[in-house]
């Protein structure tokens, strides 16, 4: 079991980062019931269930919260729970009668997760967005990209994955862990605009203390360094390299026949970045990348060839951890991260919507002459 077995959360559906935050959670032991419209709702991609699988690992009840019926079945959940999640604009869940004011005054110790794109307040509180926004306001989104090119969204992993659902389901543990010591419940706000700019820290720090540029592709880690980027290889594809420290800056110099280039040192030197760069890319152009692969692998070298997602589910590495994995019959990402005492057991599919209504409602106290009368009058749905 994992870490987290014994915790019951109730997840009201989002899209997203929300379904993210919640897989994490339920990955990691704890019982999360998805808590559906009684309509799919979604961005728009259609996808099979089964490869859906932000829904992975916990259970689905689809049920009408506009209904009277439906919200006070809701909220007898919520009485239960030690957590809830929801990913609405402010105001929404307040709106269904399901708002932290109501379920904490009901359930002291519970911790009320939210988590937004803009935050419960602020100017951009009540606007719609998506990542690309939020790591836009943050200052994320222009440090990311080529010196001469625009900036480059890096996919929605800073905003609604990094930035949203892990410091969510960050704050809904910590939360946990203080409800259990105290009896005191509380709210969660989690905005990937904070979380963006959270994640920039390390960048902040150097910016205000005079050693980064503004200028994109001008820095250490920004593709700037010609030590710290990826080159094309003769076949069209890509390795990285990442060479900061002096020893493995020589180490690579000696591996690719560069060592007694005086213009390759010191790379700490500017002024002969463009150079170094140049040099770089001559010399990686002169093998494929498997070459490389077998000239640098398991070097100190700091290289890593850059793979397709269908490659790295089966490079030897990250096979031999089990990185990706192969859950219901869909190799993916493994749970993350590990732990050698209470090791999560393996995650339910991707549930589809309402497969679970009667099961779920069962379970959480419901009568079996209640659970008919919802299925009758609609309120709740229950997939074939």
């Amino acid at each position: 079991m994992g870490p987290l077995a014994g915790l019951k959360i109730v997840e009201l559906a989002g899209i997203g980062a929300g379904p993210y935050c919640a897989m994490m959670l339920a990955d990691m032991g704890a019982e999360v019931v998805r808590v559906d419209r009684l309509t799919a709702s979604g961005l728009g991609v259609p996808i099979d269930a089964k490869f859906d699988l932000l829904l992975r690992g916990r259970r689905s009840l689809a049920i009408d919260l506009k209904s009277e019926a439906g919200r006070d079945t809701v909220l007898h959940m919520i009485d239960q729970a030690d957590a809830v999640l929801e990913s609405f604009r402010p105001g929404v869940v307040e709106r269904m009668g399901l708002g932290p004011d109501v379920c904490l005054q009901r359930n002291p110790k519970l911790v009320f997760g939210r988590l937004t794109g803009w935050g419960q307040d602020g100017p951009y509180a009540q606007m719609a967005g998506h990542d690309i926004n939020y790591i836009a306001l943050s200052g994320v989104l222009h440090a990311v990209g080529s010196r001469d090119g625009q900036p480059v969204p890096p996919l929605n992993l800073v905003g609604d994955f990094g930035g949203g659902a892990l410091y969510c389901a960050f704050g809904i543990v910590s939360a946990l862990l203080h409800a259990q010591r105290t009896g005191q419940g509380q709210v969660v706000d989690a905005a990937m605009v904070d979380g963006a700019a959270a994640l920039l820290t390390m960048v902040v720090g150097f910016q205000r203390g005079g050693i980064w540029s503004s200028q994109r592709g001008d820095n250490i880690v920004d593709g700037g360094a010609p030590y710290y980027a990826t080159y094309e290889t003769s076949d069209g594809r890509y390795v990285s390299i990442g060479a900061m420290e002096d020893k493995f800056y020589d180490l690579l110099l000696s591996k690719l026949g560069l060592a007694d280039d005086t213009g390759m040192r010191p790379h700490t030197d500017r002024s002969l970045w463009d150079y170094q760069r140049e040099r770089f890319e001559v010399c990686f152009l002169t093998r494929s990348r498997d070459e490389w692969c077998a000239l640098l692998e398991g070097t100190d070298t700091c290289f890593a060839p850059v793979l397709t997602i269908e490659e790295a589910s089966s490079h030897p590495h990250l096979k031999a951890r089990q990185t990706y994995v192969d859950l219901n019959g869909v190799n993916q990402p493994a749970p993350n991260p590990r732990f050698s005492a209470t090791k999560p057991e393996p995650s339910e599919p991707p549930a589809e919507l309402g497969q679970h209504s009667r099961e779920v409602l069962a379970d959480w106290g419901i009568s079996p002459e209640a659970i008919e009368k919802l299925c009758r009058s609609e309120v709740v749905f229950q997939s074939s």
